[in-house]
């Protein structure tokens, strides 16, 4: 992968973040503050907890950090999945952010 084919992937995948939590907001109790700043989104919940994603450029990979711990991601062509194999982007990120929230939340693609 060149670097613009990871910055045009790692881009959807910022996108598809903040309209997630757009969503979520309008449909849900969940107060999400979503706050980006460059690569990087940074998820604020009611209870001041916090998930950060941030690109890391130069390896390709997009990174999580998140009370349960920090993951690493690369895209394989069709969706990004865990470097040491502990699932897909979106359905981690959905894991993790109910735990945090108290709530069934769902992340997605588009």
């Amino acid at each position: 992968m060149t670097d613009a084919e990871f910055m045009d992937q790692a881009e959807r995948l910022l996108k598809a973040v903040e309209a997630a939590c757009d969503s979520i907001n309008d449909d849900t109790a969940a107060d999400i503050d979503n706050q980006r700043t460059g690569g990087m989104i940074t998820l604020v919940f009611a209870n001041q907890s916090q998930i950060v994603i941030n690109l890391q450029k130069p390896l390709h990979e997009v990174w999580l950090a998140a009370r349960s711990g920090g993951f690493h991601y690369q895209f394989d062509g069709r969706q990004w999945n865990d470097t040491k194999g502990q699932g897909e982007f979106f359905s981690s990120l959905s894991a993790y952010a109910s735990a945090q929230s108290g709530l069934p939340l769902v992340f997605s693609a588009g």
